[in-house]
């Protein structure tokens, strides 16, 4: 059986805990065995080599540069490493060797929670698949993300909030391979009811499995 770790922390406003009981549910559902724990030193820990797959739940917090050696080493290897909004975008911002790894980094979301548009640019991808553009109200991530990912849906910001912004496309969803392991990003899920979308949800569990270690 494959197995997954769930570790959640960091700031509360995003729902960490609640949030990783629910993406445990998903993925026990498809018959992952799963681990969900707040013990951030999990990240440098050997059992990662023998996972299939890691879902970080973090924002902020810090990370020690041997357990983001780990980390990378584990992924390199064939870990997958999968998260939404938060994870891998606002996790320990302070270490630029995390956010290599991940290939994003959130930096702003002009006028907090409000009404935006999401494009699905890869509706081939099997990710994406029967999926269409879609409204969505939560925060609008401004990313800066590593050109080599692969997106697979977009939103483009108006400028209402922010002028600098105008007309600007960003990647709401993407999917990278980093050494033997995939690594899944989805900028949707501020906080767990946002799962009660339609569509959010299926993606997310489309790209944990996606991600998963063959």
């Amino acid at each position: 059986m494959r197995k997954a770790i769930v570790v959640w922390g960091g700031w509360k406003g995003h729902e960490p805990e609640e949030g990783a009981h629910i993406v445990g549910r998903m993925l026990a559902e498809d018959g992952f065995e799963v681990e969900i724990t707040p013990d951030l030193g999990i990240l440098g820990s050997p059992t990662l080599r023998s996972a299939s797959l890691l879902v970080p739940i973090i924002t902020g917090e810090t990370i020690e540069k041997p357990h983001v050696d780990s980390l990378t080493s584990a992924v390199r290897g064939g870990l997958g490493l999968a998260g939404f909004h938060c994870a891998l975008a606002t996790s320990f911002k302070e270490s630029p060797a995390f956010h290599y790894l991940t290939g994003v980094t959130w930096v702003a979301h002009p006028g907090n929670i409000i009404d935006f548009r999401v494009a699905v640019t890869r509706q081939d991808d099997p990710l994406m698949a029967d999926i269409p553009d879609f409204d969505y109200r939560s925060e609008q991530y401004y990313l800066h993300y590593d050109p080599s990912v692969e997106v697979l849906a977009t939103t483009t910001f108006t400028g209402k909030h922010d002028q600098a912004t105008r007309n600007v496309t960003m990647p709401v969803v993407f999917k990278r391979h980093f050494g033997a392991g995939r690594i899944f990003y989805s900028a949707l899920g501020h906080v767990a009811a946002e799962f009660d979308h339609p569509h959010m949800p299926v993606i997310l569990r489309r790209g944990l499995s996606w991600a998963a270690r063959r």
